[in-house]
């Protein structure tokens, strides 16, 4: 084995652009993978340890009281297939003034009564301060950052007693904004009882809904007013990690091929290249599976390497990757949890090699089989028989110049290697056409909406921790805000935290008043708002609630009620979101007032002198510049990067099959010099060669892109439940594709220029020396 090492060793440093190559691909190919499959893991494993560790409900479950007794409703859970419950809870809608808000509520609180954080399912983390036992106090389910001056603080309810605040608690699964103590809830007057439950089965929602049914089977038909799953939540925390997933896998996935092709490529080539040298070490003792055992080593050095390399480069990338993916209110349960898996890491360092390893055999059992006496009398010069009679039918057509013709017939003369570059050359113009298109789709959609306007003014402003109101009336600063200079438009936005009626599910309800209420929405599906008592949702709003444009939807806000015509679909990764006219939104909650205002510039006004006039104007105000979107910016980066990574591996690998080409012929490149070919004229033949896997590779290549666009960027889309108009998805047009249509073109030249100046550079006499 010393011997193997040693002439594997030698082998490395001797084809140190191979070694490099390899090395490269690897790398680009192990970041790729490291982050995809950890982004997929990272979707669900945090949620899972977290939801397992709090008991989480499976089904979270709101009943009617008027319609089923708690004592019938306790028998009810105790039907077969129900692994666990808890309650029944009572649970009250609590209307809040503004400044409620200032502890991460809303306006419109969900209150369950409830003796204490633990129990068979839903096991609150009380994290600050101790559970509610007496009237008069509340644990708030807030998660973000404290300080010890919050606790003690009171909550005014107009419509029920003070409340204090006695302890910070986090539930993951969402089953209240507040607990205080079952004997405090006759005061905030309970409207529904909630259940929480855990199955046997809980693998999909099918199987949820069929055993709530058994369940419910018993009971009252209208007694159950509402549901949510635990898989939907899953899918909404996980939501912008498996947007991210899908084009990291096809990178990661397309990185391997290349891999693949290239160390395929490289071993062949060596294999070829080095008969005499293969014929030498079996002269010397060498036994066949000694010599595959040294080309395979000779791939096992750099592909470990740049597999070590590229999981470590992946594992420092991802911590800056993951605190941007995973943001949101449960961002904090996560946080020292969601990294690369050591299981992701392994498959890494081990998978990586093994396919190397894998793509090697191939051509290393040619060595393996190889004969001492045939490996060294058969030498490295190629078969020219089909090269030959293609570069003879070429010039004798009289159509091309000599080099040129020479050129387009030397592919043939090692139709294997010229194959395995041309997959390379071909994965590599799939990458840009697919990563322009994802680049394009992706700007449109940052860009969505971008001019309706340009700065936003927030209608209160905290100076030393302590809240500023305006100094101006609704109205009036809305017209102050008009009448400054560079304003065009201003817009008005309030919103509201209302109910679907009959359950618990809570909804933004924005309202808009101003010169262009669609502000930055892009329509989906539908129409805007026209009258009063139509709406808009996102498209998420709709998913999760199996609505459709037509649809009607029931609000509640307290005592008021309005039913509600869906007319319109608009483009919103929020799940909660439904935007209306400011009529509409008054008529349910007629004491919102304006949040913030949004305001237009005329072209070429600058935003921060607007921000500053606005400060001046009124001091209790916020105004802040739109800023770019951070996830386009993210995505297109990111597939830039790993773009130009794959390009470039591609190029070498176009660079290395010259460099063997070149050594294959040197005896034809001297005998032609020998003959009066020039420098120049070598040059154009040997670029000619690899241009014309470049052509055939734009041909190829490019519809594959295309195939890929249109295959990964839509489930980049559903992960986050949005529609992409059809414009984001259009984004083929000649001038594009003809762009792309020279990109095998430049990357097979780009690969073949240095190599090929290289063989333009050698004279007669260093070829008449070494033959």
């Amino acid at each position: 084995m010393r011997a193997v090492w040693r002439t594997a060793r030698a082998a490395v440093r001797r084809r140190r652009l191979q070694t490099l190559v390899i090395g490269l691909v690897t790398m680009v190919s192990t970041v790729a993978m490291v982050l995809a499959l950890g982004l997929v893991d990272a979707a669900s494993a945090p949620f899972d340890k977290a939801f397992a560790k709090q008991r989480g409900p499976h089904l979270i479950s709101v009943f009617d009281p008027a319609e089923v007794s708690e004592a019938r409703l306790a028998r009810a859970a105790r039907q077969p297939g129900v692994e666990a419950a808890a309650g029944p809870f009572q649970q009250a809608t609590v209307e809040l003034p503004r400044d409620a808000m200032n502890f991460g509520l809303g306006s419109n609180l969900t209150v369950v009564g409830r003796p204490g954080p633990g129990g068979p399912v839903g096991r609150v983390d009380l994290w600050a301060g101790r559970w509610a036992t007496r009237p008069g106090e509340i644990v708030v389910n807030r998660q973000s950052e404290w300080t010890d001056d919050d606790l003690g603080k009171r909550i005014e309810v107009p419509s029920g007693p003070d409340l204090t605040i006695v302890g910070f608690a986090f539930d993951l699964s969402r089953t209240a904004d507040a607990w205080v103590a079952p004997t405090q809830m006759t005061a905030l007057r309970p409207s529904a009882t909630q259940m929480l439950f855990r199955f046997e089965d809980a693998s999909t929602d099918n199987r949820l809904r069929a055993q709530l049914a058994a369940v419910t089977d018993s009971l009252p038909k209208d007694a159950l007013t509402g549901t949510r799953s635990y898989l939907a939540l899953k899918d909404q925390i996980g939501g912008s990690a498996r947007a991210y997933a899908p084009y990291l896998l096809a990178f990661g996935l397309l990185g391997i091929l290349v891999a693949v092709l290239i160390v395929a490529n490289v071993v062949s080539g060596a294999v070829i290249s080095g008969f005499r040298h293969i014929g030498i070490l079996k002269a010397l003792g060498f036994t066949p599976g000694q010599v595959l055992a040294v080309y395979l080593t000779m791939i096992c050095v750099p592909a470990i390497l740049g597999c070590a390399l590229g999981t470590g480069i992946g594992n420092l990338v991802a911590g800056l990757f993951f605190d941007f993916v995973f943001t949101g209110p449960e961002a904090g349960v996560f946080h020292g949890s969601v990294g690369i898996a050591p299981r992701v890491n392994a498959l890494a360092l081990l998978g990586m090699p093994v396919v190397c390893i894998l793509a090697a055999l191939a051509p290393g059992l040619r060595a393996h089989r190889l004969s001492a006496a045939h490996a060294i009398s058969t030498g490295g010069a190629p078969r020219a028989g089909r090269a030959l009679g293609i570069q003879r039918r070429l010039a004798g057509s009289g159509l091309l110049p000599r080099s040129v013709s020479l050129g387009i017939g030397l592919p043939f003369a090692r139709p294997g290697r010229s194959a395995l570059t041309l997959a390379a050359v071909v994965l590599g113009v799939t990458t840009v056409t697919f990563a322009t298109g994802l680049a394009t789709t992706m700007t449109r959609f940052g860009d969505a909406g971008r001019d309706a306007y340009q700065v936003t003014v927030y209608a209160s402003n905290y100076k030393n921790g302590k809240e500023v109101r305006p100094e101006h009336s609704d109205l009036e600063l809305q017209a102050l805000l008009r009448s400054l200079p560079g304003a065009i438009e201003v817009t008005a936005r309030a919103d509201a935290d209302v109910r679907m009626a009959g359950s618990d599910q809570q909804v933004w309800f924005e309202g808009r008043r101003g010169d262009e209420i669609r502000l930055d929405d892009v329509l989906t599906d539908g129409r805007w708002v026209h009258r009063t008592g139509e709406v808009v949702a996102s498209s998420a709003f709709l998913r999760h609630h199996d609505l459709r444009v037509g649809d009607r939807v029931r609000l509640e806000k307290g005592e008021r009620r309005q039913t509600l015509t869906v007319v319109g679909a608009i483009m919103n990764t929020n799940a909660r979101l439904v935007a209306t006219n400011w009529a509409t939104l008054t008529s349910l909650a007629p004491q919102e007032e304006p949040l913030a205002y949004h305001v237009k510039l005329r072209d070429g006004a600058d935003p921060a002198a607007y921000v500053r006039a606005a400060k001046a104007a009124d001091p209790g105000i916020n105004p802040t510049p739109v800023g770019p979107n951070s996830v386009t910016q993210t995505i297109v980066g990111s597939a830039t990067a790993l773009t130009l990574l794959l390009t470039v591996v591609a190029a070498l690998g176009v660079f290395n099959t010259v460099v063997l080409n070149t050594q294959d012929r040197r005896r034809d490149l001297g005998m032609l010099k020998s003959i009066g070919m020039t420098p120049r004229q070598v040059t154009v033949m040997t670029m000619t060669s690899m241009a014309v896997l470049g052509a055939i590779g734009s041909v190829v290549g490019i519809p594959l892109g295309v195939a890929g666009h249109h295959m990964v960027v839509p489930r980049m889309a559903d992960a986050v439940d949005i529609d992409l108009p059809s414009y984001m998805m259009d984004v083929w047009q000649l001038p594009a594709l003809a762009a792309l249509a020279l990109a095998g073109l430049v990357t097979a030249l780009l690969g073949a220029f240095i190599p090929a100046r290289r063989a333009a550079r050698l004279t007669v006499a260093q070829v008449l020396h070494n033959e």
